[in-house]
């Protein structure tokens, strides 16, 4: 494993391109476009203002910045450089900006949500999208990109507008019944379009592409519902995470909940592996590393500060007592999401915030537990294979993968405090963010992995 130097980042701005090929940063109101492979300098654009979001066309071909502050868009392209566009939306202000699934139109929310704004780069026409409703997730693409899903608040109540992203013609319009409706998301495969409640109603709606409701799901009353949800890339399953520390699946043949995974502050069953993160000398090197990942046996960097030790049932989990007075409580299933093969499902329960939840989703079981020192801030599955990034804000970056997990050091001057991280498409590398820094962390092949886990004792 291996690590970039340093580069400096505003704002945790910092994203690869969709093809894999370039890295975009942002120091202030400066865009800079790396090489993903030599690091070099491709690219610097400068923007009217302090950017404060980033997005690559899907072509890879542009990026847009957008200044909420400003009002203001610009959009740039690598190909030709000297080619630049700016989008003021004026007195109308802007509170959110997206690209359309073919790289060429940008959707634009105005401020209180009162329009869409979607500009042509072809054409330079413009053209209105009305009542859309401020929400978490309120615009969904399929992953096909032929059509957009609006959740739209009109009189009152909920709507759901489907468009032809070709045309922006709208192809259906239906009402939802939701009380409050937060959030939407289509199925990878484009057929379903998943809708859900409010915290203060559990309820989830299952729409077809023609808006005929498939299924409604709610799993229990008169109490705080839905806080996450997450499709597997199979389609095949909806994980619903709730306030009340659990995870329901749902299966995509009737819609009906095929088992729950709760998450308890004590881990009994005994088949159950528990990682627990503890503290160790740095003197003590490599030999204490439980469960080394690719290329351990060649990195000095590997003797890290930490180690991960297999705790013995059962196991008493640091929880965390929620504040029930208060908005937005720490309790329930804040994190969930699904490994690129479908095979598993990573969770947190917002009151253990220490712990990252591993379920094997063939079998329907708890597969394993990651206990960190410090409350996990995010985590992310590789594009290409079962193997997870957690970070915890600390200067360690922790890799799990069926075969064991690992902590690392990030070197750097001072600690390198990692925020977040997002992987390559490749899954051969991964961006580790600071609050003003990026750098780049390199893996090895799984054939290392292998190989290592087999030489230092691993466990697989």
């Amino acid at each position: 494993m291996n690590f970039s130097e340093v580069f400096k980042l505003s704002s945790l701005l910092c994203k690869f391109s969709p093809d894999g090929k370039y890295l975009a940063s942002c120091v202030q109101y400066r865009l800079v476009v790396r090489d993903v492979n030599t690091l070099q300098i491709l690219q610097l654009y400068t923007c009217l203002d302090q950017i404060q979001h980033i997005e690559w066309s899907a072509d890879s071909l542009f990026i847009l910045c957008a200044m909420y502050k400003r009002g203001l868009v610009q959009v740039w392209s690598l190909e030709q450089p000297e080619w630049h566009c700016k989008i003021d939306e004026g007195s109308a202000g802007l509170v959110a900006s997206c690209w359309s699934p073919d790289g060429r139109h940008i959707l634009n929310t105005t401020e209180f949500h009162l329009r869409i704004t979607v500009w042509s780069l072809c054409t330079k026409s413009v053209s209105y999208i009305k009542y859309p409703k401020a929400c978490l997730q309120g615009i969904t693409f399929t992953r096909d990109g032929r059509y957009m899903a609006l959740a739209e608040r009109r009189d009152c109540k909920d709507y759901v507008s489907i468009f032809v992203c070709s045309d922006w013609q709208l192809l259906r319009h239906f009402d939802t019944d939701t009380q409050d409706l937060t959030g939407i998301e289509w199925a990878p495969n484009g057929c379903v379009l998943a809708v859900w409640d409010t915290c203060l109603e559990y309820k989830i709606l299952l729409y077809s592409l023609d808006g005929r409701l498939l299924s409604a799901y709610s799993a229990y009353e008169w109490s705080l519902g839905i806080k996450s949800v997450a499709w597997s890339p199979s389609s095949q399953f909806l994980a619903v995470g709730s306030y009340d520390g659990k995870v329901r699946i749902l299966n995509h043949v009737t819609w009906k909940m095929i088992t729950e995974f709760g998450h308890p502050a004590t881990i009994n069953n005994p088949k159950i592996v528990v990682y627990k993160e503890a503290e160790k000398s740095p003197q003590l090197g490599l030999g204490c590393l439980s469960f080394p990942p690719p290329g351990a046996g060649a990195s000095p960097l590997l003797s890290s500060e930490s180690k991960y030790e297999i705790a013995s049932v059962p196991v008493s989990l640091q929880t965390l007592k929620p504040v029930t007075d208060r908005a937005n409580p720490k309790i329930g299933i804040g994190m969930l999401a699904f490994s690129p093969d479908s095979y598993f499902l990573a969770t947190r329960n917002d009151n253990i915030p220490n712990a990252v939840w591993v379920w094997d989703i063939q079998k329907l079981r708890l597969f394993a537990v990651l206990e960190q020192l410090s409350p996990v801030r995010t985590f992310q599955w590789d594009p290409q294979q079962p193997r997870l990034a957690i970070c915890t804000g600390g200067s360690r970056l922790y890799l799990w993968s069926p075969a064991g997990c690992m902590s690392v050091q990030v070197p750097g001057e001072g600690d390198f405090a990692v925020l977040s991280l997002c992987w390559h498409l490749s899954g051969d590398s991964m961006a580790l963010l600071s609050k003003d820094h990026v750098c780049l962390c390199f893996l090895e092949t799984e054939a290392a992995v292998s190989t290592a886990c087999r030489q230092l004792g691993g466990h697989t």
